[in-house]
């Protein structure tokens, strides 16, 4: 049975020594050893200090009250004693701090009783523990509903952003989506919808942040929903618009190569029904990356706007024909023109569905029916496990 934490505690009672730090010990072993075996969840309703903040964080998902709750290591007394820093309860771990920064809080809500809503909103899509399937619901909407607005989305000049968001309604149950973790890392979108009426976890990149790149965290964050998605078997619809992984020196200083492996380790450890869409981009690492079909993606279609090639277009030609561009009498004009080229040649899905890495190109307009095919095709999907202890995923 799923396991609900409602947690207010200072930490570990200090009259009481050693015996509460084990006591602490105990219920962080259960978490882990019922991690993955059924669903946990904390909802963090006071402030929350030492070891109560561990188990929360073992947990599948940690749900926040703006204004009441607090999640801290030490309090800000402690961080002024030992750093010097001067810091208040809701700047050093507020409901805020741990949503749009940390990424330790999954969900924010107004109140208690606005927290225990999205609470049992969120058990409607996940099963009671990992030998069930999700629960299916009657559904109440066309599975082959056709979708205009997607074809509006995919006729837009590729230069514009668009949020990821409007093509996940259009394509979910009744225009409906449950996201996680929203206010952290928004180039990547995740949460759950229903399609002909079961559960589908969702990862989207978002051009409207970053372009739709991978960052450090956005690559954490999408890894942590797709193995929670794959422990409790629920397919996953991935949605690929995608540059590739965001540049600098911070994020290679911070570890965007050992980070930005969790994705796609997650994706090729994941044995759950597997459908991606290309919708306009995908180059690079990332389009390997984003369920594509060498990791094992099982059905991958594409928009016919999309482009997939190592990089795009103009970075490829200043590459490839820098002489060529330098010698011309009018190298502005000539860019274009290879450009243009190039794209037709390369930066487009007829190319990848030669040799079989998409499935089929198909009218954005019918995005939905052809997806919710595709997962009824594979519903009865099953994969042996390797025999082995367990992996080692670049943490």
């Amino acid at each position: 049975m799923p396991v609900i934490g409602l947690c207010d505690s200072g930490g570990a009672r200090i009259q009481e020594g050693v015996e509460s730090l084990g006591g602490y010990a105990e219920i962080f072993y259960r978490n882990v050893r019922l991690s993955g075996r059924v669903p946990q969840i904390s909802a963090i309703l006071g402030p929350c200090a030492d070891g109560a903040v561990y188990s929360p964080a073992i947990t599948d998902f940690v749900f926040m009250v703006e204004g009441t709750s607090h999640m801290f290591i030490t309090g800000p007394e402690v961080v002024k004693a030992a750093t010097g820093e001067e810091t208040t309860f809701d700047e050093l771990g507020g409901a805020r701090a741990h949503s749009e920064r940390s990424g330790v809080c999954h969900f924010t809500a107004g109140s208690e009783q606005d927290c225990f809503r999205q609470i049992r909103e969120l058990m409607e899509y996940v099963p009671q523990n990992c030998f069930e399937p999700p629960r299916a619901v009657i559904p109440t909407d066309d599975a082959k509903r056709a979708s205009p607005a997607l074809a509006r989305i995919a006729e837009a000049d590729a230069k514009k952003s668009y949020a990821v968001h409007e093509v996940i309604w259009e394509i979910a149950d009744g225009h409906s989506f449950f996201e996680v973790h929203r206010a952290f890392a928004p180039n990547i979108v995740c949460g759950f919808i229903r399609l002909a009426g079961e559960p589908v976890g969702v990862v989207a990149n978002n051009p409207r942040h970053l372009s739709g790149a991978l960052d450090i965290a956005a690559s954490e964050k999408g890894a942590r929903f797709v193995r929670f998605c794959d422990a409790f078997n629920i397919p996953l619809l991935t949605l690929v618009d995608v540059p590739g992984y965001w540049p600098g020196v911070e994020q290679e200083h911070g570890g965007i190569i050992r980070k930005g492996a969790k994705l796609l380790y997650a994706y090729a450890e994941a044995t759950v029904p597997k459908v991606a869409v290309v919708l306009r981009k995908a180059y690079g690492g990332a389009y390997d990356v984003m369920s594509s079909k060498h990791i094992r993606g099982d059905f991958n279609f594409a928009w016919p706007c999309a482009e997939i090639a190592v990089m795009g277009p103009q970075g490829a030609v200043d590459i490839l024909f820098r002489k060529d561009i330098q010698s011309a009498k009018d190298p502005g004009a000539r860019r274009a023109e290879l450009v243009e080229d190039y794209r037709k040649s390369f930066s487009n899905p007829y190319r990848a569905a030669q040799r079989g890495y998409i499935d089929e190109v198909i009218d954005p307009a019918q995005t939905r029916p052809k997806v919710v095919a595709a997962f009824q095709f594979l519903k009865n999907k099953r994969i042996e496990p390797v025999r082995k202890k367990h992996g080692n995923i670049p943490l």
